[in-house]
């Protein structure tokens, strides 16, 4: 006899609830075994990590790149889907030019 879509479903809710206990266990762990080597060795933050590196910083979005969204099979043009929509999509139906 085949699963059920509910039964599935109630599968993948349990797994993930485990994988989150799971991962938060072993991230407790591992925070642990981190402090446990910094107080042991006296290390700073410089120590480990060096010249800022691995230190995490913000980013403005300005400039970022976006992935093209749509595209023209004729002349293989792309486009994001912000700004201005250029003319070989203008005013069209948008779902035939998805990139998938």
């Amino acid at each position: 006899m085949s699963t059920t879509y509910k039964e599935l479903i109630k599968q993948r809710d349990a797994l993930e609830q485990a994988i989150a206990k799971a991962r938060e266990h072993e991230l407790s762990e591992a925070v642990r075994q981190v402090r446990h080597l910094v107080s042991e060795f006296e290390l700073t933050v410089q120590d480990v990590f060096p010249s800022g590196r691995g230190v995490t910083k913000l980013k403005s979005n300005t400039g970022s790149k976006v992935a093209p969204k749509y595209r023209d099979p004729v002349s293989g043009q792309t486009w994001t889907g912000r700004g201005k929509a250029p003319k070989w999509i203008d005013g069209k139906e948008r779902s035939p030019y998805l990139i998938d």
